[in-house]
């Protein structure tokens, strides 16, 4: 199954979790209610995400005077992918690590650390930016707020169920004569909808990056040197953490934080192992 097709399945999925659980708990008020909610609070960060997460890590936007060879690699890339030229960051951040925001390519920014400046020889860097300039080109950052939207909108209807529950309205009927399933359905909705939200929304992220990586080859010339910087990448991860905070773990090239604990379940990234495979096959 190839990237896209995977990405709209898993929306779907995401969509049909949402209308179900929402019409099991509060029939239709209760599905309008939620995705109001979780739609204004993700819209206004889909709309100032890039600004919030640059000065999030101390980005500070650079010029062709300042940067010149990082500025003509990333204008050749851009020129390649068929976008606008981004603006471009550089992180004051020893970890080696970049990740690309903005809300549609028109608006786009991409961001570096310095340790990944050091790190990479320029085919690898360029396998990089090029990887970061796909994300913009297929617009991940809408696709993953139409994600958060909906996994948010269930988490909310499961937290509307819990409250329904302790005031004793989760077994009643509502106008349109929908019963929420009593105590069964506060356990599925409580525990079981958020989880499947959540593993879903993670796996659309997670198809996102095997995707940029395909279109980041293709705008570099080469999957090797994405490959190599790959590689690099995950073992300086881990001697070099960057504290990232895990809810934007999502937009960096390598997860910030593969140093910890978290199960590759709950991971916003694919394998780096079978990334690199995927790439080297091509």
């Amino acid at each position: 199954m190839s990237n896209v097709l995977r990405t709209t399945v898993l929306l779907a999925a995401l969509t049909a979790l949402f209308l179900v659980i929402g019409g099991a708990i509060g029939g239709n008020q209760g599905v309008f209610i939620a995705f109001i909610f979780a739609l204004v609070m993700n819209f206004a960060s889909y709309w100032f995400s890039d600004k919030i997460i640059l000065a999030m890590y101390g980005a500070r936007e650079v010029t062709l005077g300042e940067a010149p060879d990082l500025f003509r690699l990333v204008q050749r890339l851009a020129q390649r992918a068929g976008i606008p030229m981004p603006r471009i960051y550089v992180i004051p951040s020893d970890a080696p690590n970049a990740f690309a925001t903005g809300r549609n390519p028109q608006h786009g920014a991409l961001a570096v650390t310095e340790g990944i400046m050091r790190l990479l020889d320029e085919e690898e860097l360029s396998g990089v930016l090029a990887h970061e300039l796909g994300h913009i080109r297929n617009r991940d950052t809408l696709i993953m707020t139409v994600a958060a939207t909906l996994a948010g909108a269930i988490t909310m209807l499961a937290h509307m169920a819990q409250w329904g529950a302790i005031f004793g309205g989760l077994g009643r009927r509502d106008d349109e004569g929908h019963n929420g399933g009593g105590v069964f359905g506060l356990l599925f909705m409580a525990i079981l909808a958020p989880i499947a939200a959540t593993l879903i929304q993670l796996a659309i992220s997670r198809a996102r990056e095997y995707f940029a990586d395909t279109t980041g080859a293709a705008i570099a010339g080469s999957p090797t040197g994405l490959a190599r910087a790959l590689e690099k990448l995950h073992f300086a991860s881990q001697r070099v953490p960057m504290g990232a905070n895990p809810a934007t773990a999502h937009l960096f090239i390598v997860n910030p934080l593969a140093g910890g604990s978290l199960l590759h379940l709950f991971s916003t990234h694919p394998p780096i192992e079978e990334r690199i495979r995927r790439l080297r096959r091509m």
